[in-house]
């Protein structure tokens, strides 16, 4: 993108003293000017975000229009993926199952409260006829190995009952683990069956629409952009040519490219330092003092801007069709062409710093 400076002349114009084609003199004018940087631009709006699809398939109720003001947590429209409602439904399935699998009800439980009890009736029962052989061995009633049998009947039921009790803590153990993993899966399937709810984050308006009803869409789709609708900006980009002469400030006029007839007014409220690489230029937001017409489709409305990057008071200047190659001008009557000094060299126009005066007469430059 070349720089483009647009040169005001105020209170007059260029002179020409002519009586016929012939007889044509073009003389430099001394005039007060304004130096304006065009670039072009869009409006956009401050704390934009787009919805985006989290999830494949047909789009549902999306009624909404561009305008539409939303509220956080509003849902504008929904997604067909019935994927996400059954995993949804078998994982609360299923933590119900692993619920029941804890309570006192569980059959697995429940058998093994049985087999403990049984197990602990026989190991009072066997300590009992150890104790009672342990007795009568004493008085050698019966044989040792009588007292040893019955002993060892005594710690086998011991170690059974043991064992019994470590396999109840153990599946109880796995049973609470199943839950945990069952309830996580639950909250994650639900957080994806979200994700067919296309839910607004913050309040706004639509102000721009991607998809519609019965539209299918990706993952990663835009279905909307929402914006603060009070918070409208205008972007240009500045080519690196002139953002140096761009200050905070300066005045800006705007032109919507779909309303050429009117112009709006601002200031440079922001310039970014850093560069642009999509647009390979700088940017630099503009402040509107003038209220821009509620429109529907205003949202990335291209535009122009020109900004006012200084003023000169009793400039001489000169058309630029008088200037050739390497700044010479010819002066009527010579034969050689004279190097002039420049300052702001527009399409039309050329600022004359040094080299001639107002009195010299022009001559066209020879081809």
């Amino acid at each position: 993108m070349q720089t483009k400076y647009i040169l005001l002349l105020l209170n007059s114009a260029f002179i020409f003293s002519c009586k016929n084609k012939e007889t044509v003199q073009v003389k430099p004018v001394v005039q007060d000017i304004q130096e304006w940087v065009f670039a072009p631009g869009q409006i956009e709006w401050d704390d934009a975000y787009n919805l985006t699809a989290q999830t494949d398939g047909i789009l549902l109720n999306a009624n909404y229009d561009i305008g539409t003001l939303v509220k956080k947590g509003s849902i504008i429209a929904t997604i067909d993926n019935q994927a996400n409602v059954i995993n949804t439904s078998t994982a609360a399935d299923q933590l119900i199952i692993a619920d029941e699998n804890l309570s006192t009800n569980a059959p697995a439980l429940q058998q093994l409260k049985q087999n403990i009890s049984f197990a602990e009736a026989k190991y009072q029962q066997d300590q009992l006829q150890a104790e009672r052989y342990a007795r009568l061995q004493k008085t050698e009633s019966i044989a040792k190995v009588e007292y040893e049998n019955a002993k060892l009947a005594a710690e086998n039921a011991l170690s059974n009952l043991n064992a019994l009790k470590k396999q109840y803590d153990l599946l109880l153990q796995q049973a609470k683990q199943q839950k945990i993993v069952t309830k996580g899966q639950l909250k994650n399937n639900q957080v994806v069956q979200g994700y067919n709810k296309i839910t607004v984050i913050s309040d706004g308006s639509i102000v721009k629409k991607f998809k519609s009803t019965g539209d299918y869409v990706r993952k990663g789709d835009i279905i909307a952009t929402v914006a603060n609708p009070n918070k409208i900006e205008i972007v240009l980009t500045i080519d690196e040519g002139s953002i140096h002469r761009v200050k905070l400030g300066q005045e800006t006029k705007i032109q919507l490219n779909t309303d050429k007839a009117k112009t709006y007014t601002g200031k440079v409220s922001e310039i970014l330092t850093a560069f642009d690489n999509a647009s390979q230029s700088f940017v630099c937001k503009i402040l509107l003092t003038d209220t821009l017409p509620i429109a529907l489709n205003i949202f990335r409305t291209p535009l122009e801007g020109n900004i006012l990057v200084g003023e000169k008071k009793n400039a001489l200047l000169i058309p630029r069709e008088y200037m050739g190659y390497g700044n010479k001008v010819m002066l009527k009557g010579q034969d050689t062409a004279l190097i002039i000094k420049t300052g702001i060299v527009s399409t039309d126009y050329v600022e004359v710093l040094e080299g001639i005066t107002a009195n010299d007469i022009l001559a066209p430059i020879k081809p």
